[in-house]
């Protein structure tokens, strides 16, 4: 059995699946950069929540994906955790 990596990697090799895949990686790494910050930051959902009096429901849907904050959220956020929000557009890349 393979790992989850080599699932992947083998997929992408279907033009379809490659480009939904693609299409998703925006909001991965914006998932994925909340996280983080909440992590390095070494605050739990519960406390970020009472900073920024967003719901840690809230929080946790955001964080799983289940959510589209808005740029107003992001900053929140954000300055919930001592941050600022960076956003950079960066060139595709040929495959």
């Amino acid at each position: 059995m393979t790992n989850f990596d080599d699932f992947v990697k083998e997929q992408l090799e279907d033009p379809e699946f490659r480009a939904e895949y693609e299409s998703l990686q925006a909001e991965y790494s914006l998932m994925q950069a909340m996280i983080d910050a909440r992590h390095e930051s070494g605050i739990t959902q519960k406390e970020l929540s009472k900073r920024t009096g967003i719901s840690q429901s809230d929080i946790s849907k955001f964080e799983g994906g289940g959510g589209n904050p808005s740029m107003k959220t992001l900053k929140r956020l954000a300055a919930g955790l001592g941050m600022r929000v960076k956003i950079e557009f960066v060139p595709l890349t040929k495959v």
